[in-house]
């Protein structure tokens, strides 16, 4: 068993890498001879009465599902023919309008509308054909898949003998000594006969140069790639973490291919049966198990002073590549020895007896690597390493499933207990491998010198391409834990067919289609936008408002049209939509009544600016500059620094005081009170000279000095003057306050403050009273 999920990892590693689409690309090929609708006529009744069987095998499942899968594709490609043709005459037929309902149509009308009829009726027949296959191929092709699925399922929850059943035990000992004096015996007899004949002498030389070359790749060729690797690891270069990470990539290719010229020496021997036979052949894969652990164990859990990524310390390192390693080894002799038994007749008891002594001992290893893995990392004076709940998450995950498994399969559940071990070191493997990779990213993509500059688009990078690496893991993780690879092009062919829209399909290629034409659209009118603001519209007399009106108008003309191309181009027929989008429209404008209004007016102040982007204006209670008018808002910068958002729609029905509409011109007033006795004229001619002399204040009109009245404190003045800037209206009447209390000091006028004089209407009752 645990042979089987070696065997299934290793085909789903490639599978799994391997473009999917190359299914689609082989369909030409694989159509039948002969008729078509008879050779797929009976393939469906074969499907069909293999479907209605209970003790159908996989492998004549797999087979029809392979072919149903063939037909199915051609079918989805043939629901879409004569989409041309049919476009031109639904378009004939619409230009001759709607049969009158009043009368008939005129003869020549009526005899031409009848024929564009029958020749859509005799178009639309192949694509209602082919849609009618599909729907047939595909619902074998699902009955099929819940067939095999259900079998995966018994065969996971079925009971079977229990592992510690001495009699099992001994069938499996024995199984095992049989197969080693079957090998020696095949090797015995089939040395003695190729010495005999000669053969052994001239294959002699090809075994010795594929084991010198097998021998070298491994010991010397690896040591070689190693002293490089660390030769290039003392060079600080900003391409040094891909660098070592391909030259760690060698690090596994050149023992592989020693390991391969070492397989193929033994098999030009030509001296192993059947059983040596097939040790032989298992012996790659077995090696790269050794390999990869060998390989992932040391960038993990990396040697020398260097913590690596995760900042375990030495001994947590040390364990940590031992335990590894010892998983890899394990592994591997499993999968060579169970190779081996494939071919022997073992009782499913002594099947199960061979296997839990070895979920045992993988299960202890893969426990105490969970312990190191949820070992808190030691602090770095960088603070690089973070401790974080996903090493913890993992560790414990370890642990427990390093516990369940053997005792799960204790019980008599072997495959169940092979089915949670293996796929859960393979996951860690995986995850280790996804980690590594991502913190290659992150070194590839930061700037330790100048954090400031990791900003911005650059500072995602890691994590998009972290993204991607999540998204292709997925069907890796699927295949590790029991899924097949036709499941996942069966999900292929799902995303490739795409969902059924009235009598339009929409498929992933019409979304890449919309998005490419919409992306070159929007990237085109940001294009002009860019080209108007900074180059055309600055020639011209508009005012800034009007070119960041004219700017943004454009731009929302230019997304919209966009969508309408990109749509049209992709072939989406919204008219389907219309029914939908009506009934939903009630619904939503109830919904979005505020932010349709909000919209419109901002149309509207885009349109008729009102105000404009730099404007100082004065809405519900709120007074700044105008920074930025948006479709729905618009954002106001108050002088106290803060940003004010004000809808639209505030803009348009409210009252809205716009201090710089036109022109800057403003007025300034400065009220000033003086003590009562004093002299009137003197005080209009000090305040007078004052406004006159202020560089701001226009003379046409002339500044105007006013008598307001008698105050209860003062003589009320006020100085009313108009400014080239109102802008500075604060800043000016500051500066003429200033003025005033200066010229007023200097001619001895006196500005009076609020005094009160209190009388008491009855002094006597405020006498001390005597003690009692």
């Amino acid at each position: 068993m645990i042979r089987r999920f070696i065997a299934v990892w290793m085909l789903g590693l490639c599978a799994a890498w391997m473009p999917l689409a190359l299914h689609a690309q082989a369909i030409p090929d694989a159509v039948a001879t002969g008729p078509e609708e008879t050779s797929f006529e009976r393939l469906a009744q074969r499907a069909e009465d293999l479907a209605a069987r209970d003790d159908a095998s996989l492998f004549a499942i797999s087979r029809l599902r392979a072919e149903l899968v063939v037909w199915r594709d051609r079918f989805l490609a043939e629901s879409e023919v004569n989409a041309g043709r049919l476009a031109t005459v639904d378009a004939q037929l619409a230009a001759l309008g709607p049969v009158p309902e009043g009368g008939e149509d005129a003869p020549a009308v009526a005899t031409r509308r009848a024929a564009l009829e029958n020749q859509r009726r005799e178009l639309m027949a192949p694509r209602l054909l082919a849609q009618e296959a599909f729907a047939r191929a595909n619902g074998l092709i699902g009955e099929f898949d819940a067939q095999s699925l259900q079998r995966q399922t018994d065969q996971l929850t079925v009971r079977g003998p229990s592992p510690l059943n001495p009699t099992h035990l001994g069938a499996a000992v024995a199984a095992v000594w049989a197969l080693i004096e079957v090998i020696g015996v095949e090797i015995g007899a089939g040395f003695g006969v190729k010495l005999l004949s000669g053969q052994l002498w001239q294959a002699l030389p090809r075994v010795l140069v594929l084991l010198i070359v097998g021998i070298g790749l491994m010991g010397a060729g690896l040591r070689l790639v190693t002293r490089w690797r660390a030769r290039l690891a003392e060079r600080p270069t900003r391409w040094r973490p891909l660098t070592l990470f391909l030259l760690s990539l060698i690090q596994i290719v050149v023992p592989l291919i020693g390991l391969l010229a070492l397989t193929e020496a033994l098999v030009s021997l030509d001296i192993f049966g059947l059983r040596g036979g097939d040790v032989v052949d298992a012996i790659p894969v077995a090696g790269a198990f050794v390999i990869f652990g060998w390989w992932l164990s040391r960038h993990v859990f990396p040697m020398g002073a260097k913590s690596g990524y995760l900042g375990y310390d030495d001994q947590t390192r040390a364990s940590g590549r031992r335990y590894s390693s010892a998983i890899a080894w394990v592994l591997a002799v499993v999968t060579l020895v169970g190779s081996g038994l494939r071919t022997m007749e073992l009782s499913e008891g002594a099947e199960a007896a061979f296997e839990w002594p070895f979920l045992v001992l993988l299960g202890l290893l893969f426990w105490r690597l969970g312990r190191v893995i949820a070992t808190k990392p030691q602090e770095r004076a960088d603070g690089a390493v973070s401790a974080g709940r996903t090493r913890g998450f993992i560790g414990r995950f370890c642990t427990v499933v390093a516990v369940a498994a053997p005792v799960i399969a204790a019980f008599g559940y072997t495959a169940a207990g092979i089915a949670l071990l293996i796929p859960s070191i393979l996951s860690v493997a995986l995850i280790a491998v996804l980690f590594l990779l991502q913190r290659i990213v992150h070194d590839l993509t930061r700037t330790p010198e100048n954090e400031d500059d990791f900003r911005g688009i650059y500072a995602l990078i890691p994590v998009f391409v972290s993204f991607v690496l999540y998204l292709l893991s997925l069907p890796v993780f699927a295949l590790i834990w029991g899924a097949r690879v036709d499941d996942l092009t069966e999900l292929w062919a799902r995303f490739r067919e795409g969902f059924a829209l009235g009598d339009t399909r929409i498929s992933p290629t019409d979304f890449l289609a919309f998005a490419a034409v919409f992306a070159v659209g929007y990237l085109l009118t940001r294009f002009i936008q860019s080209t108007l603001r900074k180059s055309v519209l600055p020639r011209t007399r508009l005012d800034l408002g009007g070119q960041n009106a004219i700017v943004a108008g454009f731009g929302y003309v230019g997304i919209i049209l966009a969508a309408i191309v990109a749509i049209t181009s992709a072939g989406i027929d919204l008219s389907n939509l219309a029914i939908v989008a009506g009934a939903l429209s009630v619904g939503i404008g109830f919904g979005l009544q505020n932010i349709v209004s909000n919209f419109v007016s901002g149309i509207i102040l885009l349109i008729e600016r009102p105000v404009s982007e730099g404007d100082w204006i004065e809405v519900g209670g709120q007074m700044g500059y105008v920074r930025a008018i948006s479709v729905r808002s618009t954002r106001i910068e108050t002088f106290d620094r803060t940003d004010v958002i004000i809808p639209n729609a505030d803009l348009v029905s409210g009252q809205v005081t716009n201090w710089t509409r036109g022109n800057l011109v403003g007025r300034v007033i400065v009220p000033v009170g003086v003590a009562y006795g004093t002299d009137v004229d003197k005080v209009t001619e000090i305040l007078r000279g004052i406004a006159e002399a202020h560089p701001l204040v226009v003379m046409s009109p002339p500044p105007t000095i006013l008598f307001q009245g008698f105050g209860a404190d003062s003589l009320d003045f006020e100085i009313r003057a108009i400014l080239r800037d109102v802008n500075y209206v604060l800043v000016t009447k500051s500066e003429m306050n200033h003025a005033i209390a200066k010229e007023f000091a200097a001619a001895g006028i006196e500005i009076p403050f609020a005094q009160r004089d209190i009388w008491l209407r009855n002094p006597e009752v405020l006498k001390e009273t005597p003690a009692k």
